[in-house]
Formats: C-alpha cells, sequence, structure tokens
C-alpha cells in the first residue's frame, strides 16, 4: 500500500507543473502506474486504495478548478468517473495476473518437489527410513503444521512415524475405528476435527493413514496430495514386500546353512570318528590277541584322528568369532619357517608313509600374521593334502616371492581339482557328486586368509595333483 500511494505522490509531484500543457487523459493515463505498482506489490486491496487516492489526487490537482474537490464540468465527471473505473478494472487484473503467476510458481515448486519425493520413494530404502521420509516430505510440501502415518495393529491405530506437531492422545482416539466414528479407507480424504486424514491404499487394500495438522492451501495442492498419497502407498508397499521377502531368504538361508552344516559335519567328522571307533572297539574285544606293533598302528591312529577332530572343532569356533565379529586379529612378527614348523607339528601324526618337503626361498622377508590363525590356515591345507594325496605321497610346501608378492603354496599328488570346481571348493558346505573335496576347511582357510586382506586360490600342479596357493602380508607393508 505504502509503494502505490509513494509513487503516487511522486507522479503527482512531477505532473502538477505540466497540468496547463497536458491533456487531462494523459494526467490520468499516467496515474495508472501507481495502481499497477500497488496491486504488483501489496495486492488488489493496496491497489483499492491507492485508486481511491488516485482519484482524490487527479480531482484535486487534474480537474478545474486547481486545489479543490469541484468539478466545473459534465465532460470532467465523465473524465472521473472513467478514470476510477478503469482504474478499478486495471487493479483487478493485475491482481489477478499476481495470483495467477504466484500459483503457478508455486505449482512449479510443488511439481519439482514431488518429482523428488517420487524418486525417493522408488529408491530402496528401507522401511523405517521411507517412513520418515514420507512425513517429512508431506509436511514440507504441504505446508502443514503435522504430518504422522498410522497403521492398523490388533484392531487400533498406532502411529509409526510423525513430523512437526505429534497427534494427541484425543486425535488418535477420534480418528481410531474401535471409537466407534467412521473413518473411511479409501482415496478420498476426509477432516476430522482439525485434521485431514489421507488413506494409504494400494492393490485395493488399507497400507497406512496419513494424517495431517491443518490442509493444503490450494485446490492444486489437495489435488497432489491425492497423488502424494497413492506413490507413498505403492512404496511402502514395494518395501514391505522387499523385508518380507528378505526375511523368507535369510530364513532359507538359515535352513540351506542347517543343511549344509549337517552335511560338513557328515562329511568332515564322519570318517575320524569311524577311524576312533574301529580302533578302539578292536583294542577292546581283541587286545589280548593283537600284537605289539598292531596295538601301536591303532593306538596311533586313535591320536590322529582325536587331533583331526579338535582341529576342527577349532576351526568351527574361530569361523563363528570371526564372523559374529568378536574375534580380532593379533599380528605379530614372524618368519615363513616358523610358520610351516608350527603347522607341521601340528599335524605329525598324520604323517604315517607320508612325507613333507619344505622349500623357503632365501629372499623371502619377514612376514606380519596372526600366527595362530595363519597356522591353523597352512593346517587346513596339509590335512586337506594328507586326505587327498597317495598314502605314500609326498605333500609339498613352498614360499617364495613372485614380484612383490609372497607366495605360500602346498603340492599334493592327489587327483587334483577339476577347473570348474577351483572356485567351488572355498565355498562353504560344497558337496560334489563326484566325491570331490568339500567341507569346512578350506571354507576357514579362505575366511581367515581374507581377514588378512590377502587371497588363496587352487590351481593345478604340472604332472598330477592340487595346488593351493595364497599370499602372506610382509612386515615391511603390513
Amino acid at each position: 500500500m505504502a509503494a502505490g500511494l509513494g509513487s503516487l505522490a511522486v507522479l503527482a509531484t512531477l505532473l502538477v507543473p505540466l497540468r496547463t500543457v497536458l491533456a487531462i487523459s494523459t494526467d490520468a493515463l499516467v496515474l495508472i502506474v501507481p495502481v499497477v505498482f500497488g496491486v504488483a506489490v501489496g495486492g488488489f486491496l493496496a491497489g483499492a486504495v491507492t485508486v481511491v487516492a488516485g482519484f482524490l489526487v487527479y480531482d484535486f490537482f487534474f480537474i478545474p478548478p486547481y486545489g479543490t474537490l469541484q468539478v466545473s464540468s459534465g465532460q470532467d465527471w465523465v473524465a472521473l468517473a472513467v478514470y476510477a473505473v478503469v482504474m478499478l478494472l486495471v487493479a483487478r487484473i493485475v491482481a489477478a495476473l499476481d495470483v495467477t503467476r504466484s500459483e503457478a510458481r508455486h505449482g512449479r515448486e510443488v511439481v519439482r518437489q514431488m518429482a523428488a519425493v517420487s524418486e525417493s520413494l522408488v529408491a530402496d530404502e528401507p522401511v523405517e527410513a521411507l517412513l520418515r521420509s514420507i512425513v517429512a516430505t508431506a509436511r514440507a510440501v504441504f505446508g502443514v503444521r503435522g504430518a504422522a502415518l498410522l497403521q492398523l495393529r490388533d484392531g487400533h491405530l498406532v502411529v509409526i512415524a510423525s513430523s512437526g506437531e505429534p497427534l494427541t492422545t484425543e486425535d488418535l482416539a477420534r480418528l481410531d475405528p474401535a471409537s466407534g466414528r467412521p473413518v473411511t479407507v479409501g482415496p478420498d480424504v476426509l477432516d476430522h476435527g482439525g485434521l485431514r486424514a489421507v488413506a494409504l491404499s494400494s492393490s485395493g487394500r488399507a497400507v497406512a493413514m496419513l494424517a495431517l495438522r491443518g490442509e493444503p492451501e490450494t485446490p492444486t495442492e489437495r489435488e497432489v496430495l491425492t497423488a502424494f498419497a497413492n506413490d507413498a502407498a505403492v512404496a511402502l508397499e514395494r518395501a514391505q514386500l522387499r523385508d518380507e521377502a528378505l526375511r523368507t531368504q535369510l530364513l532359507e538361508e538359515a535352513d540351506r546353512f542347517r543343511h549344509g552344516l549337517m552335511g560338513a559335519v557328515s562329511h568332515d567328522l564322519r570318517t575320524p570318528l569311524a577311524t576312533i571307533k574301529v580302533a578302539s572297539s578292536t583294542l577292546l574285544e581283541r587286545g589280548a590277541s593283537l600284537t605289539a606293533p598292531d596295538a601301536e598302528e591303532l593306538h596311533r591312529l586313535i591320536d590322529v584322528e582325536a587331533d583331526r577332530l579338535t582341529r576342527m572343532v577349532t576351526n568351527l569356533l574361530d569361523l563363528s568369532r570371526l564372523e559374529a565379529g568378536v574375534l580380532t586379529l593379533h599380528r605379530e612378527v614372524t618368519t615363513a619357517d616358523g610358520l610351516i614348523d608350527d603347522a607341521l607339528a601340528a599335524v605329525r601324526t598324520s604323517f604315517a608313509r607320508q612325507r613333507a618337503v619344505v622349500d623357503v626361498g632365501a629372499d623371502v622377508p619377514a612376514l606380519r600374521v596372526d600366527r595362530g590363525l595363519m597356522t591353523q590356515v597352512l593346517v587346513n591345507l596339509l590335512d586337506n593334502a594328507l586326505r587327498h594325496g597317495p598314502p605314500t605321497g609326498t605333500v609339498t610346501v613352498r614360499v617364495a616371492r613372485h614380484g612383490s608378492d609372497v607366495v605360500l603354496s602346498v603340492d599334493d599328488e592327489g587327483p587334483g581339482v577339476p577347473e570348474d570346481q577351483r572356485e567351488d571348493v572355498f565355498n562353504r558346505f560344497t558337496q560334489f557328486d563326484t566325491g570331490g573335496r568339500s567341507g569346512l576347511g578350506l571354507t576357514i582357510a579362505r575366511t581367515f586368509v581374507e581377514a588378512h586382506d590377502e587371497r588363496i586360490w587352487c590351481e593345478a600342479v604340472p604332472g598330477g595333483g592340487a595346488r593351493f596357493s595364497l599370499t602372506l602380508p610382509t612386515a615391511g607393508t603390513s
């Protein structure tokens, strides 16, 4: 209003000295400018006040006799009337255009925000994050004081997410179907004592209810609210279905794990248990008739297989602790010879007629590893080589530099591993129809190696057999 009146005063001051040389109609046209300016800045009310002030200024300063509000001729009355009517029409038109522009700008902003909302709703977000996004966006886009999402649980509506002014106990009682008050579940928007409740429906069923404290300002926003509710319902249903699918997948994985564990236990434990059982039963039933070498051999078998079972149990415990995040690496500086000596000592009773050959390069540097875990890796590889190699074969352990890497390898003289199974042998509980290598030992070896940020792989030995190789971290790079 002040802008219109101020510009009117300025223009009137400039025109007064020229009123004797300008036509009355020219003065009227110039005085349109303050009206347009007032409407543009202050709206129609400010423009109407400027029209009244302009009418008085026009009559007082530009209609003879000057300096009075008297009108001396009918022509001047017509001029004043035309001025007033035209100014009111101009004010009305400018105000309408301004409102239209404002609504268009607001509409573009709402569309922009809705596009951003749609993009966020289709993103793969957890249900909790999606719920927070829906209420926060609804409150921001529609300018309401508060927004809340509710779901029906055990016959009552409960708030699952909210933003801004929270719902009161009275509000919940008003919306709750148990109150006996009708609440429509569908696409319609209903008012409930200052609240606007919008049902989020998808695939013909109610997914949730969006309660807004306050109301969108324009009809466009109310239409957008319905579209937003539909998008939010689809996104929420999709997120819930994804979570249900994930839970189902986890249950299936747990079931597969249980079946795999039983298979691995059967595969890895059956042979040593059977050996111990046969040896102990033979000693009990025929101990008196056995020769000393035979009895010693049976005792040795029991000792070897008991050690193997102990290592398996230790493997399982360490693996579960590592995967649960409660087993941490305790790195220390050691040598490759030291690791190999520890591993050979752990499996010494398993070497009956087989022999071990060790070859450590002279340029192999000191290592920095968790000695216990890395020794267990080597023990598992040696066990694997002994089981699959011939009874009188040789197991070769080599450590050498290959460029910047230090590589440890264990070779056996067994049947080898087919190329298409060399990755699968490291997978947990893999079973092969052809009776190939499987079980826990190689899985645990890979887990412990990867815990050191190193890698392990399988390849063929020229001339027959399998080679399991792994890289080792050196003291200078760890």
